[in-house]
């Protein structure tokens, strides 16, 4: 484990957080997917890997937070 870094999230597949990689990198949030390589490689076996763990440096959790929110906030979202 990195140093100073916290789990705030747990996924499954890397197709469920595209986005939020892209969103973390534009805000630079320090961050790091662990077991993302070995779940790539074995989708199958995600769970028994505990899944892909998002770490974020302890500092820049509030903003990643706040990303995730916003993400899972389907309020905004419309029909058109």
């Amino acid at each position: 484990m990195m140093k100073n870094f916290k789990t705030i999230a747990i996924f499954t597949f890397p197709s469920e957080y595209t986005v939020l990689r892209h969103l973390l990198e534009q805000q630079e949030i320090r961050h790091v997917f662990l077991h993302e390589t070995m779940i790539g490689v074995l989708p199958f076996h995600s769970n028994a890997f505990g899944g892909i763990r998002l770490q974020v440096h302890e500092e820049d959790i509030p903003s990643a937070q706040e990303i995730i929110n916003k993400l899972n906030d389907t309020s905004s979202l419309h029909i058109v």
